[in-house]
């Protein structure tokens, strides 16, 4: 099962302070979980939104087409066609089709990070960065919906400050996630998990097979025995573009050598991210576990 995972750095209503004078959403993160048959591993590898890629043809949400696009950025195909037309650019891209899709934005992530009660995480030294607004000391921390966006939104204030560094924090983040949910035993509890599927249909945009709290609790089931442990995350092989540096081109073998793995329901090879710009950057924030 393949899902692809979208968050979208809309700056509508009460978040215009993460980015004043923009408007609309942009894909502001975007990950491929594959879950093998055995449901008890999984793969997720990370897209840099600065990613080069031919984009396909899609459906305008305004009505119309438009056409595709060679060597766009990846997260303008949000901007172009919405979630399906980042569905069809991940499948191009990757020959790996999607089951499903879940799209979270600011709000709902907020919500939902308050709804476990927040997440414990430890960073290894203070994290500041005035556009995200993050302040946090070296140190053990709980961290509440507003703290832990500003967390997996910065790039400021860790590593060279490019999207691959934020991309390490987003990763820590959902194991760090993934074991509060477990240790507040969410799947074990029908009414606290029922409560939380029902706020996650209020708060995250998905496709129709999973738009109901009854069907993410199926998910979410379907799921359980996954460990972040039994994770493997990375994020897809890349460089950087030669003639713009604010921009990733895709390493051609390495890539392959990952969608491959996905396509054949095989763990990723760790070789194919040796030689990775993305493998040099590391996360100064761990979990609690």
């Amino acid at each position: 099962m393949n899902i692809l995972l979208l968050g979208s750095d809309s700056r509508a209503g009460t978040h215009g302070r993460y980015g004043r004078g923009v408007t609309g959403a942009r894909s502001d993160t975007a990950m491929v979980l594959h879950v093998d048959k055995s449901h008890k591993m999984a793969s997720v590898v990370s897209i840099p939104r600065d990613t080069m890629v031919d984009r396909p043809q899609c459906a305008k949400p305004s009505g119309g087409t438009a056409p595709g696009e060679h060597q766009a950025m990846f997260n303008a195909a949000y901007q172009v066609g919405g979630p399906a037309c980042t569905v069809k650019t991940v499948e191009k891209m990757s020959g790996v089709r999607m089951d499903h899709y879940l799209e979270v934005d600011f709000k709902g992530f907020e919500k939902f990070v308050d709804e476990l009660g927040g997440v414990d995480v430890t960073t290894h030294r203070a994290i500041k960065d005035t556009s995200s607004h993050l302040s946090l000391t070296a140190g053990r921390h709980t961290l509440k919906g507003e703290q832990a966006l500003a967390l997996v939104r910065t790039r400021h204030g860790v590593g060279d400050g490019s999207d691959l560094g934020r991309i390490q924090l987003q990763q820590t983040f959902i194991k760090a996630l993934i074991h509060r949910a477990e240790s507040i035993g969410v799947v074990s509890n029908p009414a606290r998990a029922y409560a939380l599927a029902d706020t996650a249909t209020k708060t995250v945009s998905a496709d129709s097979n999973l738009a109901s709290a009854d069907k993410l609790l199926g998910l979410a089931k379907d799921l359980k025995d996954i460990s972040p442990d039994h994770m493997n995350m990375i994020t897809l092989p890349v460089r950087y573009d030669t003639h713009d540096t604010g921009r990733v081109l895709p390493l051609t073998k390495a890539s392959h050598q990952v969608w491959q793995a996905l396509r054949h329901d095989h763990p990723i090879p760790k070789s194919a991210t040796d030689n990775s710009v993305a493998a040099r950057t590391d996360s100064p924030v761990t979990t609690d576990t």
